[in-house]
This record gives C-alpha cells, structure tokens and sequence, in this order.
C-alpha cells in the first residue's frame, strides 16, 4: 500500500544529511496501547484498537518515509504465555522483533510492573539494541505515580531511555519519534518510498472485520474467529469483496450470524463504513460465515492464515 501525506510527524529536509533507514519494533504486555502508539507515529489507522487482550495476532509494519530517512514501525502482539498453536504463532512474531531491530520500544502502562514474559523481559535488559522504555496512559494517573513509576523502570531496565506518553492523545508522540531518528542506523531505505506497509489490501480487510467482531461478541467467539477474504477486486469508483469469518464449531457460526442474521449484517455494516473511510471509495461486501474445526490448532491452517512466523 502507498503512503499518504496527512502524517503530521513527517519531516522534509532543506539539507543535504545521510539518509537513514531502519527498523523500529514495539514490544509489551497486552493492552498497553502499542497498535494506539503504531497508528499515531504512521498517521494511519493501520492496527485494530479494541479494550480486549490479544487484539493484534500478526507483526504489522508501518513505514514513515521523509527525504533523508525512513522508520520502519512494527507493531507486535501482546506479549503472553502461549495456551494453543495460534497463540504460539503469535509470540514467535514478538521473537522476530528481537532479531531485526535496530530500535526497540519497550511500552508498559502506568502501574504496570512486569513483562509476563521472564525470557523476553531478560532479552530487554540485556540488549545492545537501543531501547526506548514508554510509560503509556500517563493521561490517566498523577504526578506522583508518574515518578514512582519512573524510578521503578530505571531500576528494572537502566538500559533504556523512558519516555511518559499517552498514545492516545498524542502526548510525546512527537518527541519519542524525533528521539527514533536520532538512533537510526545510516542506510538507504529497504521499502520504496511511497511505501506505507508491507501487508496487501486484503490484510486490512480481514483485520477490519475482525475489530468488528472484537467489539460486538464476547467470552471465546473473537478468539475463534479468523478472517479469509477470498475475492478483492478493485474498479474505477467501487471495490467488490467476498470475505468468510471461520469459526471453529456450528454454534460459533449461529452466535456470529444471530437472529435472522441481525448480528452478521450489523458486522457487515460497520465494516464496510470503515473500509470506505480506509479505502476512499465505494465498497460492496458479501460476508459468509463456514466453519473451519480447530483451526488454532492447526498448523497447516495456521500457515494458510499467515501465522507460524511465516
């Protein structure tokens, strides 16, 4: 997908510098605000936001671009003890974070005290990566919990640099990411530079249908639900979609259709809108419900759907 001009962080240079390119990778428990953190530094709503853990299921870059740099965002799932295939899958997207950095931020909450992963928590401490510590939802506390909150982190991680931020209202976005530049390597830039992303428009639209029915189910339903969309075709004034939500058994697909099908069209609808704003254009969708047995326990269906760090 290709960049648009409304990121309010990009930067024109009047001077001849370096050009400098790397790769910015954003790590953390889940429900800290990392995908709220991806969308403000990339201007584009490129990661669902939802208040329920697990949100993020793949490693999504985002790509900011300016005349002498380009920052290569990647925002990872929540970091957890894995209970199945799918959620094994998604910590080895946070293990790849690791290896490919040359930036890493560490995002914790205020009031948060601990990384859920031990492993991971050590690999933070012991890095030679830079590492940029963010206390996110500051907006949300006082002064008083901001700098307990500050001393405990110093102790915890004495590598890092700490930043207080809410990501939500942009508060020290702006110097967080003037602070990335500074500690990008000098490179030319791996994507071209109208790049936004490295995932193609159907990611998008999965992902998309997938917050909408984040929002409007509860218990187990989202976390058994995968998004397939099998057709995308792209005219002039209008794109025309067919997409399947996989579920796991026969009543999943009833909850998820609901009562003469009141639940799915209301999915349908609310999707369909965002994906118009997202798009800028006319959007027909047909939406199908199947079911797709212990799909999270599947390798080759993991594969299908892009996990297994693949």
């Amino acid at each position: 997908m290709e960049a648009s001009n409304n990121n309010p962080l990009r930067k024109e240079s009047s001077e001849e510098k370096p050009h400098k390119a790397g790769f910015v990778n954003i790590i953390g428990n889940p429900n800290v605000g990392k995908s709220t953190l991806m969308n403000a530094l990339v201007g584009e709503r490129l990661s669902i936001i939802t208040s329920k853990a697990q949100t993020t299921r793949h490693r999504i870059l985002g790509i900011v671009n300016g005349d002498d740099f380009q920052a290569i965002l990647s925002d990872t799932p929540g970091i957890i003890k894995p209970a199945y295939e799918l959620q094994a899958s998604m910590m080895d997207f946070v293990k790849s974070a690791f290896e490919d950095a040359d930036v890493l931020i560490y995002m914790v909450e205020l009031g948060e005290k601990e990384l859920k992963d031990e492993d991971f928590f050590n690999k933070i401490r012991n890095t030679d990566i830079p590492v940029l510590l963010l206390i996110n939802k500051i907006d949300r506390g006082n002064e008083d919990l901001l700098e307990a909150a500050r001393t405990h982190w110093k102790e915890q991680v004495p590598n890092a640099e700490i930043f207080a931020i809410s990501a939500l209202e942009n508060f020290g976005v702006a110097e967080v990411f003037n602070r990335i530049l500074e500690a990008l390597p000098v490179s030319p830039p791996f994507y071209p530079k109208d790049a936004l992303t490295d995932k193609p428009e159907r990611f998008f639209v999965n992902e998309i249908i997938r917050e909408k029915i984040l929002m409007h189910y509860k218990k187990e339903i989202p976390y058994s639900v995968e998004i397939d969309t099998e057709e995308f075709f792209e005219e002039d004034n209008i794109i025309r979609m067919r997409s399947v939500i996989m579920v796991e058994r026969d009543s999943q697909k009833g909850i998820i259709i609901g009562h003469k099908g009141a639940a799915l069209k209301r999915v349908g609808v609310e999707a369909r809108k965002d994906l118009e704003i997202f798009f800028g254009k006319k959007v027909h969708m047909e939406l199908y419900v199947k079911v797709n047995k212990n799909w999270r326990s599947s390798e080759r269906e993991l594969r299908r759907f892009g996990y297994n760090g693949k």
